[in-house]
């Protein structure tokens, strides 16, 4: 009964702060290469939304990982170094990424502050290179899948 009332609740939340993000009005305009473009008035609630939920995620997963290394190193330590080996490679990941990643300044027509450069521009290089090779890991697999299923397991 809590984890259903825990999903529809931020579930119902998600969506109010998604609907104040876009009906809620504005703080005025910006222009930008001509256009005059809506700055919405719950920006900064709808980015700490965000933030609040990335956090609980990251939490959720960590504790999932944790009990799932402790079950199996009670029952079974290869499966437990399994799982190490798999936390691992997303560390190794995060790593390669982040040093993909170029600290040069971002340019964005409108914005004047510092926060598109250095680590943080890095920080955005490396998120869009995970997504790439989680996207062609999950390609990949699904092929593999299909290949094993349909012609090696016969």
């Amino acid at each position: 009964m809590i984890p259903k009332v825990t999903l529809w609740s931020l579930l119902a939340l998600g969506i109010v702060f998604i609907a104040l993000f876009f009906l809620g009005g504005s703080n005025g305009s910006l222009e930008v290469a001509g256009d005059f473009l809506d700055i919405p008035r719950f920006t900064n609630a709808f980015l700490i939304w965000v933030y609040i939920l990335l956090a609980l995620v990251i939490l959720v997963t960590l504790a999932v990982v944790i009990m799932e290394f402790a079950n199996n190193w009670k029952t079974n330590r290869r499966k437990a170094y399994m799982t190490l080996g798999v936390v691992g490679g997303f560390i190794a990941l995060a790593l390669i990424c982040w040093f993909l990643g170029s600290p040069e300044k971002i340019n964005i027509i409108g914005y004047e502050g510092t926060d598109n450069e250095g680590a943080w521009a890095q920080l955005a290089d490396a998120v869009i290179y995970a997504c790439y090779f989680l996207v062609i890991g999950t390609l990949g697999t699904m092929i593999w899948g299909y290949i094993y299923t349909k012609k090696l397991s016969k």
